[in-house]
């Protein structure tokens, strides 16, 4: 047992005057058994939340969230139909006239853009550095902000309002995080924004849930797997067994 065990460190002595300086170092016991390493970076975040207050009861809360939603879906073939059927962005409900912040460095680009929808007024910065765009919509009042004012994540920027004008029907703010410049593909604000989601969902008044593709009930059910969708793309929740039913 001796001499064997003599015999292996020698042999492991020779492999090692064999290899050149540096390549232990650069190839660990680990990487050489099982391949390169590998590391997943970490997820960029680039944007902040849209109030300046933290949530809570008095302050606001996550309403809806972004993508397929069950409201979107009983409503994909009419209110999200240039949506793909989902809910394109994430609602934060907050009372009228709750202080809205950029959530990045930007340059305005629209104010109370009619085409854009999220009526009665709405806002759309621009973030040319990150490649995105984002809408802030349903605001208590036109902003007064002009298409080119340049713009620092954490400014004041509008008033949140209400869709239907009333303040007290549904005020939320609707949260739009969008590609530049085309503005065409909206994405989902979860997977770009500095947050805590669970936390805010389970605090929150999101209640809606995701619909359930009962042919893949996997699909699509958490807070930062929706997918993108595309103005004027086909409807993608059409789903031939989903739950809960149609109404």
């Amino acid at each position: 047992m001796h001499h064997k065990l003599l015999s292996l460190i020698m042999r492991l002595s020779l492999l090692a005057a064999l290899l050149p300086v540096g390549a232990a170092a650069a190839a660990p016991l680990e990487n050489t058994l099982f391949g390169p390493a590998q590391q997943e970076a970490a997820p960029v975040r680039p944007f902040i939340l849209p109030f300046a207050e933290p949530p809570g009861p008095d302050t606001w809360l996550l309403g809806q969230a972004y993508g397929n939603t069950v409201g979107a879906y009983f409503n994909r073939n009419t209110t999200y139909r240039y949506s793909q059927g989902i809910h394109f962005g994430v609602d934060l409900t907050a009372p009228c006239g709750t202080e809205i912040v950029a959530i990045a460095d930007g340059v305005v680009a629209l104010v109370d853009a009619t085409a854009y929808g999220s009526l009665p007024h709405n806002l759309i910065i621009d973030h040319p550095q990150l490649g995105y765009a984002t809408l802030y919509g349903h605001l208590l009042e036109r902003p007064n902000l002009a298409p080119g004012q340049e713009i620092k994540q954490g400014q004041v920027i509008a008033l949140s309002g209400d869709p239907d004008d009333t303040c007290y029907g549904r005020p939320h703010l609707h949260l739009e995080i969008r590609d530049y410049p085309g503005r065409a593909w909206k994405y989902n604000p979860v997977t770009l924004i500095d947050a805590d989601w669970d936390n805010l969902a389970l605090v929150g008044s999101f209640r809606s849930g995701f619909e359930r593709d009962l042919d893949d009930p996997r699909k699509w059910q958490h807070l930062d797997d929706q997918p993108p969708a595309v103005t004027g793309g086909a409807i993608i929740n059409n789903f031939a067994n989903p739950w809960p039913r149609t109404r």
